[in-house]
């Protein structure tokens, strides 16, 4: 199991949403499929069949933890698998 694996257990199972490193949770949102459209700090996910959009900003190289636990919410909602393209 790869390093990127290993973060999306650790998103998907919710034991540490202040700990997760902002570069690879852009990098999870990427490999998940969505689209990626940058606007000053804010990182805006999109994807067509998703009906969410998910904004993410960087503090201090983590992502904030709310915004891990929405991304949570949409993978589990949507049941996203890292084969998704």
């Amino acid at each position: 199991m790869g390093r990127t694996e290993k973060v999306l257990l650790k998103i998907i199972s919710g034991t540490s949403d202040t700990n997760i490193d902002f570069e690879r949770l852009r990098n999870i949102l990427v490999k998940l499929g969505f689209t990626e459209r940058i606007k000053g700090s804010h990182h805006i996910f999109y994807k067509e069949d998703v009906e969410e959009i998910i904004n993410i900003q960087s503090k201090k190289g983590l992502a904030k933890p709310y915004q891990v636990k929405q991304v949570r919410n949409i993978i589990v909602k949507y049941k996203l698998t890292n084969d998704e393209k």
